[in-house]
């Protein structure tokens, strides 16, 4: 498989505080790759640095082999890549179908968004029977339903998503996941930022630990769940 997404030795901070220090990874084509690690240990920061939204100070992100920071976020997305934020940030008093019709963005996703819009329908069938509906009024579930079906309305090659099991219940939890694989079996790549570290991994072909800012660990998704570190720190065994 070749590479799709590379972040080599980035480093990434807010004001004096630096976040994320010599952070590397590499998403391969058709993968699915988890970033996992406590609360504050960089992840979100990563994700939003590879979306344009925050500046680099070192280190260099490729896509595709092309160079990626500096660009605004705008030009990451008709790049190939579409970021489902944490907290879904979808837009409350705007209809279900308002909501995936604001991800159809580039000229090349508008062309297809009929057929796009048909595919997030067949995946999300809730949707489809509340299409209507103001997303405000839509249960945590279907809120992350409709997040996840506004990125695929890009039609992106690298589909990254923010703590997509954030505040469901497990039943939901159980379901997202579901979907993200039928996602990926789809031929669509992810990269995964998550809490759940048993879920991501089980999700996942290989995975990343950020702890600090830094990364820690990496490797395939058995070597992962295998690992001493992985089971007493994030998995209480």
């Amino acid at each position: 498989m070749s590479t799709l997404l590379r972040v080599d030795g980035i480093e990434v901070g807010y004001g004096d505080l630096t976040a994320v220090r010599d952070v590397s990874l590499e998403v391969r084509e058709g993968e699915a790759v988890a970033l996992i690690g406590a609360n504050g240990a960089g992840k979100t920061t990563t994700l939003r640095a590879v979306s344009g939204l925050l500046p680099l100070r070192r280190g260099r992100i490729e896509f595709e082999g092309q160079r990626l920071d500096g660009l605004r976020p705008a030009q990451v997305v008709a790049r190939g890549i579409a970021h489902v934020p944490e907290g879904r940030q979808l837009f409350p008093s705007m209809t279900v179908l308002e909501n995936l019709e604001l991800g159809a963005r580039t000229r090349a996703a508008r062309i297809a968004s009929s057929e796009t819009l048909a595919e997030v329908f067949d995946l999300f069938p809730r949707l489809r029977e509340r299409r209507s509906q103001l997303a405000g009024t839509l249960s945590g579930g279907e809120q992350q339903m409709c997040a996840i079906g506004r990125g695929l309305m890009a039609r992106p090659r690298l589909l990254m998503l923010d703590e997509p099991s954030l505040g469901l219940a497990p039943v939901m939890v159980k379901a997202i996941f579901e979907d993200l694989g039928r996602i990926n079996g789809l031929g669509i790549t992810i990269l995964l930022v998550e809490q759940n570290v048993l879920r991501s991994l089980h999700l996942a072909h290989r995975g990343y630990v950020l702890e600090n800012g830094r990364m820690t660990l990496s490797g395939l998704r058995q070597d992962l769940l295998a690992s001493g570190h992985i089971k007493q720190a994030y998995l209480g065994l």
